[in-house]
């Protein structure tokens, strides 16, 4: 059986196994980089951090009303751990489950998760529709904006920065330089041609 803590290609293609919606999978793609982004911040592993955030909304196209609920039926029989398990759950807390974000990883990913979105839209609105010249103060500017990207939940981002102990704009800054990683995959490099075939 394949460690999926480790091997990132594995996590990849269990991912596809449940997920078919290419916005999903561009979205999993995305809060994969960013987590291997914070990673590298806080000194950990980021193939472990990056596989937590590629398969955490592994339950979701399927079971949309038990989102965070059926991850550990999920991937208990793929041999993974409680403790990447509970962090993949946690991002969910105070919305669709009560498993708290205390560790690094589950606060980090419980924060960023939305924070990606909105990161995505205010990207696409410009002239440009690219990461690499998106700044924390544009996306500062449409968060006050409380009609743009109305689904994006701004209390939990808010909630998961006191839990990080950082101010907001820095979280913005490294959201958008992890994102930047992926750019093209997820459709921010510019006015190209993208694909999420090969999760790159």
């Amino acid at each position: 059986m394949p460690d999926y803590t480790k091997d990132r290609e594995a996590a990849w293609q269990l991912l596809n196994e449940y997920v078919k919606s290419e916005t999903l999978l561009r979205h999993s793609l995305t809060v994969e980089a960013v987590m291997r982004h914070f990673a590298s911040l806080y000194q950990e592993d980021p193939d472990l951090w990056g596989n937590i955030g590629l398969l955490h909304d592994i339950d979701f196209e399927l079971y949309p009303d038990q989102h965070c609920r059926k991850t550990r039926e999920i991937l208990t029989p793929q041999g993974l751990p409680a403790e990447f398990i509970r962090a993949i759950e946690s991002h969910g807390y105070g919305l669709v489950h009560d498993v708290e974000p205390r560790e690094n990883v589950e606060k980090v990913l419980f924060t960023i998760d939305e924070l990606t979105g909105l990161v995505s839209a205010t990207a696409l609105l410009r002239p440009s529709k690219s990461l690499h010249d998106l700044t924390a103060k544009s996306v500062k500017k449409k968060w006050k904006q409380k009609s743009f990207a109305e689904n994006v939940n701004r209390e939990v981002i808010e909630a998961g920065a006191d839990r990080l102990g950082k101010d907001l704009n820095e979280i913005i800054e490294e959201t958008i330089k992890g994102m930047r990683t992926v750019a093209l995959a997820i459709g921010l490099e510019g006015n190209v041609e993208t694909g999420v075939e090969a999760g790159k």
